[in-house]
């Protein structure tokens, strides 16, 4: 870097400050400009990265504000060439500076635990100072960090022996069971890098109970982490196995369908899938029970506004309907259908007409408009349907083709979104008749002139409260502290 020679050293500990801190920034430029005085500094250690504590602490505090993928990596392979530079340095700055009590610092202490790939000398650094009878270093040592210590032993013992110990599983077991979020948080980041390699996997699926319990933990982040180890320990399984696993705990995966979280409602359903299509058939008679309460949320997934979340949610109703036999759903499950599938659902059986209305009830407030719409169309039609009056039978089908006209697309727009169009404006017995009279020139003139000055305005007779969204795109992490209430104890 230009000039480097005429800097002193804090001039140089300021500039790498500064670029670190510009990854909070929202502004892409900002942020690509400061990777790429990283990437220059990165280069010579020996003279841009002198200031360890500081440079530690500076990056603990942008990762704790930044959620783009790019800017965490930046940040994260520094802290990676500040471990191979200067280990010992390091581990004083992460003890003192880096307690484990957020997100960010679970993620700073799991990649120099667990899935630091280069070779460095942290763990061995770390681990001298915690065996070391010197009465100031035990003083740094926090009780937080030795179980992290604890873990990471743990985790290498899976690792490396062929059979692991007994204890090493059990303080696994331990923590995951325990009511401290962030040893849960370390111990999936442990299971992440075992879960990956077939050698390893098979290890800890005697696990595999604690993990999914951990899916009921406020934390996306550890749900996430959590839904990552089930998913690789699947990919691994036996089929008998996987379809054991299945009846054991797709319900679980039942409860994220609706996550405020997108990308774990996502990664759920791929999962419920992923074990629906194990399912022997043994254990299909078993699993037809469990899998009826996901065919509505999958339904209604189907119209989300994003595609992959669409096109999953389509194969795994598809899948469902294997499991159930049900050979015309299965047959209209396509974006093009979507009313075919609602009266298939309505038909198959209708003492369970009742539990989908209610089910369909918190839809009617999603985020999304799609799925709202969804809900409106499943609710009228049910309730229509079963009308024992013919004529108000007939109106299920002209309802549901009046909730998708112009009309209702301008009710959904921002400017007039929380206001409830009259009966009267959807549907109308008259409708043709109304549109008939619309169409010719003479009445089009003669209604015009009758229109008051503001007719652009629409003339509504409720209004309701805006929906608010249930869900949302995934949001950063609170403040990550030990839990202090659980509701229950996870045996």
């Amino acid at each position: 870097m230009a000039g480097k020679n005429y800097l002193r050293p804090s001039e140089k500990t300021g500039i790498v400050l500064t670029a670190i801190e510009a990854m909070r920034h929202s502004s892409t430029y900002d942020k690509q400009v400061a990777r790429a005085v990283l990437n220059r500094t990165m280069r010579d250690p020996a003279s841009w990265l002198t200031d360890v504590p500081s440079i530690v602490r500076c990056i603990h505090e942008s990762l704790q504000s930044t959620s783009t993928v790019s800017a965490r990596e930046s940040l994260e392979a520094l802290l990676v060439l500040l471990a191979c530079k200067y280990p010992r340095e390091l581990v004083f700055s992460m003890v003192i500076n880096v307690p484990l009590c957020d997100s960010a610092a679970l993620s700073m202490w799991g990649l120099m635990l667990f899935q630091n790939k280069t070779p460095t000398e942290f763990l061995p650094e770390l681990k001298t100072i915690v065996n070391s009878r010197k009465r100031r270093h035990r003083k740094l040592i926090s009780t937080a960090v030795l179980h992290a210590c604890n873990i990471q032993e743990a985790v290498q013992d899976c690792t490396n022996a062929e059979q692991p110990r007994f204890s090493s599983i059990q303080l696994l077991q331990e923590h995951l069971r325990g009511p401290n979020l962030g040893f849960h948080w370390l111990v999936l980041m442990g299971l992440i890098t075992l879960s990956e390699r077939p050698k390893t996997a098979g290890k800890i699926q005697v696990l595999l109970p604690d993990v999914v319990e951990t899916l009921q933990d406020a934390n996306k982040d550890i749900k996430r982490m959590a839904l990552l180890v089930f998913q690789n320990m699947v990919h691994y399984m036996k089929r008998k196995k996987a379809s054991r696993t299945a009846l054991q705990f797709s319900e679980k995966l039942l409860l994220l369908f609706d996550d405020e979280c997108s990308q774990l409602r996502e990664t759920s359903i791929c999962l419920f899938k992923d074990l629906m299509e194990a399912v022997v058939w043994c254990d299909r008679r078993r699993m037809k029970t469990k899998v009826r309460r996901g065919l509505l949320p999958l339904f209604f997934h189907m119209s989300d506004q994003s595609p992959s979340m669409a096109k999953v949610s389509r194969k795994a109703l598809a899948v469902v309907a294997k499991i159930l036999e049900w050979e015309e759903l299965r047959h209209v499950i396509c974006p093009q259908q979507t009313q075919r599938i609602t009266e298939c659902l309505l038909e198959q059986d209708r003492s369970r007409a009742e539990g989908y209305c209610h089910q369909s009830l918190p839809y009617l407030k999603d985020a999304q408009a799609p799925l709202r719409e969804a809900a409106v169309r499943f609710i009228a039609l049910q309730s229509l349907q079963e009308d024992s009056d013919l004529s108000i039978r007939s109106l299920a089908a002209q309802t549901v083709l009046s909730l998708s006209s112009p009309r209702l697309m301008a009710a959904q727009h921002p400017l007039t979104q929380g206001v409830l169009v009259p009966n009267s404006q959807l549907l109308s017995a008259d409708g043709g008749e109304r549109d008939r009279q619309l169409s010719s020139p003479g009445k089009q003139e003669t209604q015009g002139a009758a229109q008051p000055e503001d007719s652009g305005k629409p003339d509504h007779h409720h209004v309701c409260s805006s929906a608010r969204g249930s869900r949302s795109a995934c949001k950063g992490s609170p403040a990550f502290a030990p839990k202090t209430q659980q509701t229950s104890a996870r045996r």
